[in-house]
C-alpha cells in the first residue's frame, strides 16, 4: 500500500511521516531523488536521495523515474526501482510528494497498487510563520515562491481521498495513523 502525503511546503509532511514511521512497525519512507542542495538536518537516503542535475537528467533520459517535476527550481522524482522494491516487500510506504507527483503516480499505479492520498492543509498565515521558523532559514524570495504556490496546491484538493487540517501535530498523526490502519484492513477485503 502506498500513502501519498501532500500539502504546501511547511504543511508538516515530513514531520508527520517521521512520526508515522516511529509509531507503526510496517511503515517505511520512500525518499524522492532531487538535485537540490542538502540543508541542515538532511540525511542522504532518508530525507532525499541527492544527485547532481546531470545525474537527475540522466535518470529522466533512461526512464528510471515513475514521475518527476521541477518544484522551487529543483528536480524531484520517484525512483521506479526503489518504489517497486518497497511495494514488493509488503510494507506500507509513506511518501511526501507534491500535487503534480500525486496526479502522476495515481495515473501510473492505480491499477496495480492500493494508493491512499492525504492532503495536509494549513492557513496561509500559519504557513508563513512555519516557513520563517524553519531550521534551514529560507530566504524572503524562497518564502514568496512557496507562498505563491499555495493557491495552486489548494486548488488540487479534489483529487485527494482525505484532507486534514494540520493545526495540531499529535491529533493529525493519530488521524492519519487511523486512516492507514483502516485502509490497510480494507486492502485485504474483496468486493
Amino acid at each position: 500500500m502506498l500513502v501519498l502525503l501532500s500539502g504546501v511546503s511547511g504543511a508538516g509532511k515530513d514531520t508527520i511521516k517521521k512520526e508515522l514511521i516511529k509509531r507503526m512497525e510496517n511503515v517505511v519512507s520512500l525518499p524522492s531523488y532531487t538535485d537540490r542542495p542538502m540543508r541542515p538536518g538532511d540525511v542522504p537516503g532518508q530525507t532525499y536521495n541527492f544527485v547532481t542535475t546531470e545525474e537527475f537528467e540522466r535518470m529522466i533520459e533512461e526512464k528510471e523515474l515513475y514521475e518527476y517535476n521541477v518544484h522551487h527550481e529543483h528536480y524531484y522524482g520517484t525512483s521506479r526501482k526503489l518504489m517497486n522494491e518497497k511495494i514488493q516487500s509488503g510494507k506500507i510506504i509513506v511518501k511526501d510528494i507534491d500535487v503534480n507527483g500525486v496526479e502522476n503516480l495515481l495515473q501510473i499505479l492505480k491499477e496495480d497498487t492500493k494508493v491512499i492520498t492525504i492532503f495536509l492543509r494549513v492557513p496561509k498565515e500559519v504557513l508563513m510563520k512555519r516557513l520563517e521558523k524553519r531550521i534551514d532559514k529560507p530566504s524572503r524570495k524562497e518564502i514568496t515562491l512557496r507562498l505563491n504556490r499555495f493557491d495552486y496546491e489548494e486548488s488540487r484538493i479534489g483529487m485527494y481521498d482525505y484532507v486534514i487540517k494540520n493545526n495540531n501535530l499529535e491529533k493529525s498523526v493519530q488521524i492519519i495513523q487511523t486512516i492507514i490502519e483502516n485502509e490497510y484492513k480494507l486492502k485485504k477485503v474483496e468486493f
